[in-house]
């Protein structure tokens, strides 16, 4: 019998791209609403409670609303939204964050899709801070520069537009208020115990996105040097398949001295990276934030619950 899937939304930059993906595997089913009765709750209802997995795959309170029509305790929810990824009632859909994230993801029936940004940020972080070489306390900021395909449909349509206005060719600094969605997630799932300073700047590309984490090293109480942090972070993530600690010190892992944003494009994949001196590094975390960062975390998890190869319709 094929496992069941419905994306609720599948219309958005990341429902289309996990029904594309789910769609060429020949164990599932994509249950299809139609089009004329996608706001329609009791059609939703129906196709939701069909569902072995269903995908919400829409804005905050849409997939709120969506999460409350689920009534079989079969049904796993896999919400793509901002809505739960702090709500204790659900497990956040990381699993190289650790041993218990990768087992809730097993058995949980809810679970909460990651942010672009907080994915790499907490990747990057949170083995440091674990380990004692950041303290939870101390007061981190970051910047992320991404690709105009994280605003979805309209901001793709403002960038694809020709001839393209002279104020989208060059980075856009936003969320300059500092209260970016994503900071709450960033701050739990690290275990900071204040969220950082967060400057996030879109730029003029389709996708790719890279966190960078500046640590003032003299400041923190260890003191620790910039092969610590690597060698605490390549140990962390060893065995696993979409984490790439890149080599310290080798120029092969730059671009002509650059840092290439698009590297992991593409991929399910994630590359960490530590540069720096004995007084200062900076620890940068790369994913495609249609791939890590959204429709490939989804499916991931979903292989993950099911008891398949997490990597299945994924590329390292």
């Amino acid at each position: 019998m094929k496992t069941k899937i419905f994306v609720d939304g599948q219309e958005g930059t990341t429902g289309l791209q996990i029904h594309e993906r789910l769609a060429r595997r020949p164990e599932l089913e994509l249950i299809e609403i139609d089009a004329a009765k996608r706001k329609d709750p009791a059609a939703r209802a129906a196709c939701l409670n069909a569902a072995d997995v269903a995908f919400l795959c829409l804005p905050d309170a849409a997939s709120k609303e969506s999460a409350a029509l689920v009534t079989n305790p079969r049904t796993c929810v896999i919400d793509a939204s901002t809505a739960h990824r702090v709500d204790k009632a659900w497990v956040y859909g990381v699993p190289e964050l650790g041993p218990d994230y990768r087992g809730a993801i097993r058995t949980s029936k809810r679970i909460a899709n990651p942010g672009c940004h907080a994915t790499a940020f907490a990747l990057a972080v949170r083995p440091l801070v674990q380990r004692g070489l950041i303290p939870s306390d101390f007061p981190l900021s970051c910047f992320s520069i991404t690709g105009y395909s994280g605003g979805g449909k309209k901001m793709i349509a403002d960038y694809e537009q020709s001839p393209l206005p002279e104020r989208l060719k060059s980075p856009r600094p936003y969320a300059l208020g500092l209260m970016h969605k994503h900071l709450p997630e960033m701050r739990v799932h690290t275990g900071l115990d204040e969220a950082p300073i967060f400057s996030p700047v879109v730029g003029n590309f389709f996708k790719g996105l890279s966190v960078t984490v500046p640590l003032p090293l003299r400041q923190l109480p260890v003191a620790p040097s910039p092969q610590a942090l690597h060698h605490a972070l390549s140990e962390v993530y060893s065995g696993e398949r979409f984490v790439r600690v890149l080599p310290f010190g080798d120029e092969s892992v730059l671009d002509g001295g650059f840092f290439d944003v698009q590297g992991c494009n593409d991929t399910n994949r994630c590359d960490i990276a530590v540069f720096g001196h004995a007084d200062q590094a900076v620890v940068m975390a790369r994913l495609d934030n249609l791939g890590k960062g959204a429709s490939g975390a989804a499916i991931q998890c979903m292989n993950l619950h099911l008891g398949l190869d997490e990597g299945l319709s994924l590329d390292v």
